[in-house]
C-alpha cells in the first residue's frame, strides 16, 4: 500500500490539525487565575472530558456549560462571565504549529475534506485559522451525529462518491483512536494516524479508546505525512 494510492484525504480537525489541548490549558489557567495554576494538565483534562460528556452539545454552544461543570469539579470561577468567556475562547483553539504549511503541501497532491464533531460555525473558525484548506467538509451538523457513530463516516462515503471518488481512493487522517482511527478501521477505511500526543502519558483530552488500533499509516506529525508523501 502507497500513499500515491489515494486521491482523498479525509481530517479529523479537532485534535489533529487543531491543538484543542493547548488551547483549554491555556483558558482554563487564565480564567481560573491563581486557583488553576497548581492543576496539572491531566486534573484538567479529565474534568473538561467529564465535562463534554455531560454537555455534549454543538461546540459552538456548550462548551459554556461544559466550563461550568469543570469549574464546580475544580472549585474555579463559576460565574457567568467566566464561562462566556471559556466558550470564545473555543472559537480561537489554535493550529498545530505544522498545520497550516503541511495541508498547503498535501493539497497539491489530494482532494482534501474535513470531517469534524465541531458544528458548521465553530468549524468555520478552525477552517479560518487553518487558512481553508479544504476541497470539502462534514461536521455534525449535516450528519446529525458525531464520531464514533458509523453513521458519520457512512456518510461521508457517500458524499465522496458522489464526487466520483471510490471509498478504496480515500486516506482516513486522524489523531484520536477513540473518535477516529478505531471505528474507521472497522468501517473498512484505510487509516493514518497522527500520533499527536507521542512520548506522552495518558490520552490528555481525548477519550481513551477501548484498545489501540495498529493503522495502516503512522507519524509523529501532519508535516511527517507530508514529508513522506513528497517522497513518493
Amino acid at each position: 500500500m502507497e500513499l500515491s494510492n489515494f486521491k482523498v484525504l479525509t481530517f479529523d480537525v479537532v485534535g489533529t490539525l487543531i491543538d484543542f489541548e493547548k488551547g483549554v490549558l491555556e483558558a482554563i489557567r487564565r480564567i481560573g487565575g491563581a486557583a488553576a495554576q497548581d492543576l496539572d494538565d491531566n486534573t484538567i483534562f479529565d474534568a473538561y472530558k467529564r465535562g463534554r460528556d455531560r454537555y455534549p452539545g454543538r461546540s459552538s454552544s456548550a462548551m459554556a456549560d461544559v466550563y461550568r461543570s469543570l469549574a464546580e469539579e475544580l472549585t474555579l470561577p463559576v460565574d457567568t462571565a467566566s464561562a462566556d468567556t471559556f466558550q470564545l475562547a473555543v472559537f480561537h483553539w489554535p493550529a498545530f504549529e505544522d498545520s497550516v504549511a503541511a495541508l498547503k503541501r498535501l493539497r497539491k497532491h489530494y482532494r482534501l475534506v474535513a470531517m469534524t464533531n465541531a458544528d458548521r460555525t465553530a468549524f468555520s473558525c478552525y477552517s479560518h485559522t487553518l487558512d481553508d484548506p479544504f476541497d470539502d467538509s462534514v461536521t455534525c451538523d449535516e450528519t446529525g451525529v458525531a464520531k464514533p457513530n458509523p453513521q458519520f463516516f457512512a456518510y461521508n462515503r457517500g458524499r465522496q462518491a458522489a464526487h466520483g471518488y471510490k471509498f478504496s481512493e480515500i486516506l482516513h487522517v486522524a489523531q484520536s483512536q477513540h473518535h477516529d482511527i478505531g471505528i474507521a478501521q472497522e468501517l473498512g477505511y484505510t487509516t493514518c494516524w497522527i500520533e499527536r500526543r507521542q512520548g506522552q502519558t495518558g490520552f490528555g483530552g481525548t477519550p481513551e479508546p477501548k484498545q489501540l488500533t495498529t493503522p495502516d499509516f503512522h507519524f509523529p506529525t501532519l508535516k511527517a505525512l507530508a514529508d513522506a508523501v513528497e517522497k513518493v
